[in-house]
């Protein structure tokens, strides 16, 4: 049972706490007793159920109940969360949007494995025009074009390990393909930080961590740094063997259905 300690009251917090209450208030004032098997009982005061029916629906003390809709800032763990989206009745959507206003990860979520690509997504890479690749969650290339195999010698052709840090950190061909091969190098590390927080302790992406630490000094330099950005589009230069300077706009996008994967765009600048 989540029941925090009676000891002291935490003050109100701010905007994500507070996002997040107003949507469990606001979805327990919709829910009618009868609907959850409890009888209507006497006239009520407010609309829908009372805070102490949900917080007894969902194996958890009123008091704590009553500070997660205040925006009080309580922990609220991943269990208690599902247990309040199932006693509220919360649609596919409701549920998700409700773990996302509290930055943790819905427990029922299922863990997809890597190699799993829809069919319809792999069909879209190889109709793009352009160089175009998809990556899961440890950034592994699952699909990729024809354009983007001439653009990658040494990763996305031949024989070669499609894990995209890898190539990039130790793959000598990354060197001099990618144009400021340092800098590009050194965002990729701080964007993968950011794009695996939510997995960084999953045994596939520790062990790549382990292993490109063990293999890239300067993996290992940039991942102790603790930089954190958004992996973003923007330019993209490359110094191909075959066709010299390349220059690119780069456009990442998450299928909506599939948020571990990435849908990578290269086009023409």
């Amino acid at each position: 049972m989540n029941q925090p300690s009676t000891a002291s009251v935490p003050p109100l917090d701010a905007t994500p706490a507070r996002a997040l209450g107003e949507f469990i208030r606001a979805h327990r004032e919709r829910l009618s007793p009868q609907a959850v098997g409890l009888p209507p009982g006497p006239r009520r005061r407010t609309p829908g159920l009372r805070r102490e029916e949900v917080a007894q629906l969902c194996g958890v003390s009123p008091t704590w109940y009553t500070w997660i809709e205040q925006g009080r800032p309580v922990s609220a763990s991943a269990d208690a969360l599902a247990r309040i989206a199932v006693a509220l009745q919360l649609s596919k959507a409701e549920r998700a949007y409700l773990f996302e206003l509290a930055a943790q990860r819905d427990p029922a979520e299922p863990d997809v494995a890597g190699g799993d690509l829809p069919p319809t997504l792999a069909a879209t890479v190889a109709a793009i025009a352009t160089p175009a690749y998809v990556l899961d969650r440890q950034w592994n290339a699952l699909a990729w074009n024809a354009p983007a195999a001439a653009l990658f010698s040494g990763w996305l052709d031949g024989e070669h390990d499609r894990n995209l840090l890898r190539f990039t950190f130790m793959s000598p061909a990354a060197r001099t393909l990618i144009v400021d091969w340092e800098t590009r190098a050194r965002r990729l590390a701080a964007e993968f930080r950011a794009d695996a927080i939510r997995h960084l302790t999953d045994a596939p992406t520790r062990a790549l961590i382990d292993a490109l630490t063990a293999g890239s000094d300067a993996f290992a330099q940039y991942w102790a740094s603790q930089d954190v950005f958004e992996r973003e589009g923007g330019l993209r230069e490359f110094d191909h063997p075959a066709d010299g300077r390349l220059v690119y706009q780069q456009i990442t996008l998450k299928p909506a259905h599939r948020e571990d994967l990435k849908l990578v765009v290269l086009v023409r600048d």
